[in-house]
């Protein structure tokens, strides 16, 4: 069993189509990226799990606890960073912190000192004294992910913590994540549709698409581009490409900015995909044996956003 579990969950808004279809899977330990596009179901999910919708079809659990019957219980287990802003204008952030604290159920005096541990440990410095009202963007994010953090939780869900903030502040939250597993031992479930930042940070994506799971990936096995060739010849490719095909080479065509340049030059381009580590020395040799020239044989960086198109099945124009 995963830190999440879930089984044929499904919600509906009134008369519209569902938010979620028969969802089915696990969450596994560590920092998971809850990836797709706005609208997939992310936050939907989110919030079914953590008992805020209790009202959904199939079932649900976080960390062995029954999603709708153990609702509370789960509240203590969990912090929980919303996309949205969600404070009291008249109240300082130590205020506020110290304020949600108490309502997990810790005393007056050890709230106040987590408060300061916490809105500290996220960044914000001085500011703390300050009304919440009176915080840029990304001080405001920083302050929900101290309001996740403030009673200790396993497991925290941050629903895009990284929205509205500008490349400084990214760095250091997606620094803080990683963190919160690597030197603090938690679970992290971080919902973005920013897939580069998932990146950096995750171990495992889990992918939503129109309110369907697509399927979970350890980013380790996701062979980003790992074993793939920009190739490109000058020569009669027939042969060549015949050769490399004896040779367990897969040629696919170019991306549309590549095979124009290589047009443009009297080329042909391809992506090859090679059986082995040996693959590139036997791209050469077919060269030399039928005659062509090799004017580009460059690996291939595939980045997150390039699989993640690949696993929906979609082009980059969709």
């Amino acid at each position: 069993m995963g830190i999440v579990d879930l089984k044929a969950l499904t919600k509906s808004y009134g008369g519209r189509p569902p938010a979620l279809r028969d969802v089915t899977f696990e969450i596994p330990e560590g920092v998971t990226g809850l990836l797709g596009p706005n609208g997939a179901g992310k936050s939907t999910l989110i919030q079914c799990v953590l008992g805020l919708l209790p009202d959904f079809d199939g079932d649900a659990t976080v960390l062995g606890r029954d999603a709708r019957k153990d609702r509370l219980a789960i509240r203590t287990l969990v912090g929980f960073m919303p996309e949205t802003d969600a404070y009291l204008p008249k109240m300082t952030g130590i205020q506020s912190v110290r304020y949600l604290g108490q309502l997990t159920g810790l005393p007056r005096n050890e709230a106040l000192r987590r408060a300061h541990e916490v809105l500290y440990h996220v960044g914000l410095g001085e500011a703390i004294y300050r009304p919440v009202k009176e915080y840029s963007t990304g001080m405001r994010q920083r302050f929900k992910l101290a309001t996740a953090l403030v009673h200790d939780p396993e497991l925290v869900f941050l629903d895009e913590p990284l929205s509205g903030m500008d490349p400084q502040g990214r760095m250091e939250m997606l620094a803080l994540i990683r963190e919160l597993a690597a030197d603090h031992h938690k679970h992290v479930i971080w919902s973005s549709h920013i897939l580069p930042d998932v990146q950096k940070a995750a171990d495992a994506i889990v992918v939503l698409h129109h309110g369907r799971f697509r399927g979970t990936f350890e980013l380790k096995d996701l062979a980003l581009g790992e074993g793939k060739l920009r190739l490109e010849i000058e020569g009669e490719s027939t042969a060549f490409a015949a050769a490399l095909e004896a040779s367990d080479i897969r040629l696919a065509p170019a991306d549309a900015a590549d095979e124009a340049e290589a047009r443009a030059s009297s080329r042909t381009a391809w992506i090859a995909t090679l059986p082995s580590v040996t693959g590139a020395a036997a791209v050469l040799k077919a060269a030399h044996e039928t005659g062509v020239r090799v004017r580009r044989l460059a690996p291939v960086v595939e980045d997150l956003e390039q699989v993640f198109r690949r696993i929906l099945g979609e082009t980059e124009e969709d």
